[in-house]
């Protein structure tokens, strides 16, 4: 069973009087109230202390939520500086972590998640209020929103979802607030988004660009290092959890490693992980093989609570539930994963496109380099730089291509193309089609320069996952943070000359020069990469027997999102898939989400009732 305190959330309300049935429901789930100056209620939840701090000067109000170098004392002292809105971020500069801002301002409100999108905040009016949440399922709780089908059609896809569509709220009535905007909430109770976070200019040569990507990394990881406390990480041998191992050595961790050791011929990460073990002083290291382990699939018949959204998390499940017992077993109270390393200090090869127009014989230098690695046609590259960029043609043009089966494969100028699998259904297409065209109307890129923008959607897309990750972590008892998806991190990232940062000859070399003399250098110059294919396969084989029922008992072809036959075809026959992997596992995560909502319509989170237990408070600490 979940234990409700091991998953935090908190909504945002205004100071106003609110309906009284509102008011109630809040209050009788939340074991947290923050209150205004006038007594009202500002924030109400569920966190631990050491997962707010909060500030007050005279009548503005300031709280930090999450994982974060902020202490009371220092946002009391920033506070001092801020008169309005515009001074907020100005003043938060410099802080580390990953977390949501909150603030009223002689009654303006400020709120925000993080610009990577592993802290994300969502909005609704409720009985006529506007309130904002960081969790969407808070707020369809709230409004008794209905699920969306065309939301769950667009988690079909093989690839992640392209901007402005990643991360959408599942519930109609709900709106997320796009990672990188705040909300601004006047006092006559409108409300809007505008962005507070713009990308740094990626001007950086990547020496100077790595020293800032090492101290940031250092900063992350020390903020999850605290005294006497263990913490669990995971060591992989791949070269982003490997850094953030030794990162945590450096800072003093007592650390207890996880390696898995996945049943493939050649396999040579355990190698590697072996090799960083044998460098980390005083760690604990667990070796997990795949006999060991639970298959690939299992708990197929087990019901679970869901997350904020389908997750690709039903392969690896019983297998990261075993591998977190072992950990928690062994004092750990928090893991470090390295995910978003690849999102982050790789740049798409589309920044060819712009380079092509600064430095044209380094352009065509590096994407000879791309077309032979990769297997590029000349078509290919010569559209790579000579295509003309505009976003929404890119978007209204993906709408009519949401089921080419090669379309994935090739090089994009403004990120990975979105596909539908052959057994989504008609309305399937026409629903996500509808979503695309919709988007195409008014969407904006991240950044004019087509590559720039498809750095920033692969790292908000870390972000989403990584928000997921934990999540999934805490309902299992041990929460997991992945330090690269930090703002911090990902801006360090970002400052660097992209040519610099991801050219073909070298593997991850920005992580490589920012980690040069704290990792061994036979760690960070490895070209190789393992799979787990051989345990993927046996999995589903394995479970045949529940595949086969959920073929049968479908709530994607109840939905009218797949087609049966097709579906079947897929879950028994995985080999005839040509979408590969990531297909099949998206659409397994969604029938399972689907599954597991049916099971738990409430968030276990909010059918606690924590009366006996609440901290009311102000502002002030």
């Amino acid at each position: 069973m979940v234990s409700p305190e091991s998953v935090s959330w908190f909504v945002v309300v205004p100071d106003e009087e609110l309906p009284r049935s509102l008011l109630a429901r809040l209050r009788e789930r939340a074991s947290n109230v923050v209150s205004y100056p006038s007594g009202r209620p500002w924030l109400l939840g569920s966190w631990r202390p050491e997962q707010m701090a909060r500030a007050q000067a005279g009548e503005r109000l300031l709280a930090v939520a999450g994982t974060s170098s902020a202490t009371a004392a220092g946002l009391t002292a920033r506070l001092k500086g801020v008169r309005t809105v515009a001074d907020l971020e100005e003043a938060l500069r410099g802080l580390a972590g990953s977390f949501h801002v909150a603030a009223c301002l002689d009654g303006y409100g400020y709120v925000r998640g993080s610009a990577s999108g592993a802290r994300r905040l969502y909005r609704s009016r409720v009985e006529g209020v506007t309130v904002c949440a960081d969790r969407a399922r808070t707020l369809a709780w709230l409004t008794g929103g209905e699920l969306d089908t065309a939301q769950l059609a667009a988690r079909l896809t093989a690839s992640y979802l392209p901007h402005p569509l990643a991360g959408d709220a599942m519930w109609t009535g709900v709106d997320s607030i796009r990672p990188g905007d705040a909300l601004h909430l006047r006092p006559d109770g409108t409300s809007s988004a505008a962005a507070w976070w713009q990308p740094p200019p990626a001007e950086m040569p990547l020496a100077e660009g790595a020293g800032h990507l090492r101290e940031a990394l250092r900063a992350a990881v020390a903020l999850r290092v605290r005294a006497r406390r263990t913490l669990a990480a995971d060591l992989s041998g791949g070269m982003d959890s490997t850094s953030l191992c030794f990162l945590a050595a450096e800072a003093g961790a007592s650390l207890v490693t996880a390696t898995l050791h996945w049943n493939t011929p050649g396999n040579q990460d355990h190698h590697y992980a072996q090799y960083a073990a044998d460098r980390l002083p005083g760690i604990t290291a667990l070796r997990f093989t795949s006999a060991q382990l639970p298959t690939c699939f299992t708990g197929l018949d087990q019901r679970h609570e869901p997350l904020e959204e389908p997750a690709a998390v039903l392969r690896d499940r019983a297998r990261q539930q075993h591998v977190a017992r072992a950990l928690r077993e062994r004092g750990a109270v928090l893991r470090l994963s390295g995910h978003g390393g690849d999102h982050a200090v790789i740049p798409p090869a589309s920044y060819l496109h712009a380079l092509a127009r600064r430095s044209p014989h380094t352009a065509l230098r590096q994407l000879a380099g791309f077309k032979a690695r990769d297997r590029w046609t000349m078509k290919d590259s010569a559209r790579m730089l000579l295509s003309t960029p505009d976003y929404p043609a890119w978007l209204a043009g993906t709408a009519r291509r949401t089921q080419t089966a090669d379309s994935a494969q090739k090089p994009e100028l403004w990120g990975a193309r979105p596909v539908l699998p052959i057994w989504a259904s008609a309305q399937a297409r026409e629903q996500f089609a509808a979503l695309l065209d919709t988007a195409a109307t008014h969407a904006q890129p991240l950044a004019h320069d087509p590559g720039r923008h498809a750095w920033i959607q692969q790292m908000r897309e870390a972000g989403r996952v990584a928000g997921l990750l934990n999540d999934a972590g805490a309902v299992d008892g041990l929460a997991i943070d992945s330090p690269l998806c930090d703002d911090t991190v990902q801006d360090a990232c970002l400052a660097v000359r992209p040519q610099e940062a991801g050219h073909p000859w070298s593997y991850k070399p920005l992580l490589a020069a920012a980690m040069e003399t704290l990792v061994p250098a036979p760690l960070l110059h490895r070209t190789t990469k393992d799979h787990c294919g051989p345990d993927w396969h046996h999995g589903l084989k394995t479970h045949r027997r529940p595949l086969a029922h959920w073929a049968d008992t479908s709530h994607l072809v109840a939905a009218g999102l797949a087609d049966e036959a097709l579906l079947r075809r897929a879950l028994l026959s995985p080999g005839l898939n040509a979408g590969g992997a990531p297909a099949l596992e998206n659409t397994l995560g969604t029938e399972e989400w689907l599954r597991d909502l049916t099971h738990h319509p409430t968030p276990h989170y909010l059918a606690h009732h924590p009366a006996r237990e609440r901290s009311v408070d102000t502002a002030a600490h």
